[in-house]
């Protein structure tokens, strides 16, 4: 019977050895829409900051504000449109958390001989 114990106890360490890792670093947590529409109305207020010069700039608060209602009535979709608009008005590229960068490589590019 202890020898029973002894190696289910093992048994289960080793499953846990195995399992814990792929968990813990294959799994990335997903940003919500509330999260992302707060992101998105963060970074027009940045841009009407740095952009007050610009032409746009009543256009784009007035996106901004119907992005937030729509965000608040749980109409996020909606919301992070208006505001993804609003940015663009100002000639600003909405950050994307889940977008990967592309990479160029500009030192592997075949010259022609």
């Amino acid at each position: 019977m202890q020898r029973f114990s002894i190696s289910f106890m093992g048994a289960l360490l080793g499953m846990s050895l195995i399992t814990g890792p792929v968990e813990a670093g294959g799994a990335k947590v997903a940003i919500t829409r509330t999260e992302r529409c707060n992101n998105l109305s963060r970074q027009v207020d940045e841009a009407l900051e740095t952009h007050a010069a610009s032409t746009q700039v009543t256009a784009a608060k007035a996106l901004q504000r119907r992005g937030n209602r729509f965000c608040a009535n749980k109409k996020q979709a909606q919301g992070i449109r208006m505001l993804a608009n609003a940015l663009k008005l100002l000639g600003v590229t909405p950050i994307d958390p889940d977008a990967v960068t592309p990479k160029t490589d500009l030192q592997g590019k075949e010259t022609k001989p």
